[in-house]
């Protein structure tokens, strides 16, 4: 499976939109719009989601969270994502992959392939999350690695292997924008978010 945004809108066949604004669990005050052109497009090539500040029903933000939970839901492989991240200070994009059969979270696990917190530019995390290893206990694991322009210019990020360890690796270079090679063990599927 890859998508390499050659068409000139988002293919519904590999992507579909989450939508709400009611905070995801994480007090997120972004609304996830369902096919807006000024929060989820494909320019030249790229994806581009937009996070807005734009009232939307309750909430002052908007964005976009695109979802392979019904197109794509995989087992194994490996994932790797060309990417420019947006620059700020309460921007927070991911990129992370769920259970397609969540119930209860972390139980089910959660696997943080990419995210940038806006207050500290250029540090790429990537992390696991499960019933053992969580942030809300403090025992998640996690890598991170320093990108220093990865507002700047595009890099790709990755996760490989079998899930003993996780590693994280950030580098520059010319890539599918999003690719999946068999490899990864949790069931589950793809979400990509820019808030």
């Amino acid at each position: 499976w890859q998508d390499e945004f050659n068409t000139s809108q988002i293919d519904k066949s590999k992507w579909t939109f989450e939508t709400g604004g009611d905070g995801f669990g994480n007090n997120e005050l972004q609304f996830y719009t369902t096919d807006r052109k000024e929060n989820a497009r494909v320019e030249d090539g790229n994806l581009i989601i937009e996070a807005r500040k734009e009232q939307w029903e309750s909430n002052q933000y908007t964005s976009a969270k695109l979802i392979t939970k019904e197109t794509f839901p995989f087992q194994y492989g490996s994932v790797e994502v060309r990417a420019k991240l947006p620059k700020g200070k309460g921007t927070w994009p991911a990129i992370w992959m769920l259970s397609k059969n969540i119930k209860k979270w972390p139980d089910d696990g959660e696997i943080d392939i990419m995210e940038h917190v806006g207050y500290n530019e250029g540090f790429i995390h990537a992390s696991v999350h499960t019933k053992k290893y969580n942030h809300i206990i403090g025992t998640q694991k996690t890598d991170t690695v320093l990108v220093k322009d990865a507002t700047e210019n595009s890099m790709s990020t990755g996760q490989t292997g079998r899930l003993k360890k996780l590693k994280c690796s950030s580098t520059i270079k010319n890539i599918s924008p999003i690719s999946i090679r068999k490899k990864h063990t949790m069931p589950g599927h793809l979400i990509s978010l820019f808030t």
